[in-house]
């Protein structure tokens, strides 16, 4: 299934969905990259057969827990080895 503007979700299309964010001014402020990200894994979530909620629930989780894993590293609480384990693992369990 590809996933378009016009597809629709609990009656309502993304097209829609959009322009009623952009009427309330409740637009995306987020990053691009951490958008592209959770898009592309909603994507694969949605090919892959979960619902679009699941798929939602589940490209948000890989976001917060990619995001934490390098503040926590940043932080100095974890090593460089440990980033790429918990990275690797985090991709193992969501991605595939």
């Amino acid at each position: 299934m590809k996933i378009t503007l016009d597809t629709r979700f609990n009656g309502v299309t993304l097209r829609e969905a959009v322009a009623d964010l952009r009427a309330h001014d409740l637009a995306c402020s987020v990053s691009a990259d951490v958008v592209d990200t959770k898009v592309s894994i909603f994507s694969d979530c949605v090919e892959r057969g979960f619902t679009p909620l699941r798929s939602e629930i589940m490209a948000a989780y890989y976001v917060a827990e990619r995001d934490a894993t390098a503040e926590a590293f940043d932080r100095g609480l974890i090593t460089e080895g440990e980033l790429i384990s918990r990275q690797a693992e985090l991709k193992r369990r969501v991605l595939t």
